[in-house]
């Protein structure tokens, strides 16, 4: 990913290949982090433990909305009151516990303007830590922009809800949110997005095929 960015002439100032001031820049080298703000929405209340298997949750009554979204959890654990007795996060899944459906959660994107969730219908209680001992995306990500000081995330359309779980840790942990701006989604000529899973076109392979990086940038939009 890196040489084919470098390849398009993007360049960065901080990252796993070029270090930085806030590293280190690579997940696998950043548990400590994730652990501390673990422990602090464990003690504050904000996660509880889950021992719901898949099966449990694809036998829920309520479904995502989108093919690329996580089932609305039914609530089977939420009563749990036994968090402070983990010391540590392995060995079962840790959920966030979603305000009241009465509390939206709102934020003005730079792209596409106010954007409103209601906690409970849009989306439910959300992971945060795995059974395996991996933290999960919404925290990872969280933490990152928090203690690497980012000031505005460009991403998507596709995570817009992402957004909002993560602008709910963010309160949770005191951290001051960063500005955010949504990307259209590039799309094929049916409609549908381009992404990996769908075996859509990755710029290494748009490289392989013998187009010029310029070429690449122009199908893009870019300038």
């Amino acid at each position: 990913m890196i040489e084919d960015l470098r390849w398009l002439g993007i360049e960065w100032s901080e990252g796993p290949d070029c270090g930085g001031d806030y590293g280190p820049y690579t997940q696998s080298e950043r548990r400590d982090h994730y652990f501390e703000a673990w422990l602090r929405l464990r003690d504050g209340g904000f996660i509880y433990p889950c021992t719901c298997s898949r099966k449990d949750l694809a036998h829920a009554a309520t479904a995502p909305n989108d093919l690329d979204d996580e089932p609305i959890y039914p609530g089977r654990c939420r009563a749990r009151s036994d968090a402070a007795s983990f010391e540590e996060p392995a060995g079962v899944n840790w959920r966030f516990r979603t305000p009241d459906r009465k509390d939206a959660v709102t934020f003005n994107d730079l792209n596409l303007g106010e954007q409103r969730y209601l906690p409970g219908t849009d989306f439910g209680d959300f992971l945060v830590w795995r059974r395996d001992d991996v933290p999960a995306y919404q925290l990872a990500v969280v933490v990152d922009d928090a203690s690497m000081r980012i000031t505005e995330v460009v991403r998507g359309e596709d995570l817009l809800k992402s957004t909002a779980r993560q602008l709910l840790l963010m309160r949770a942990l005191g951290h001051s949110p960063p500005d955010y701006f949504h990307c259209e989604l590039v799309r094929d000529a049916a409609g549908a997005r381009l992404a990996k899973r769908h075996d859509g076109l990755s710029i290494r392979h748009l490289r392989e095929s013998g187009m010029t990086a310029q070429t690449v940038l122009e199908m893009a939009g870019w300038p």
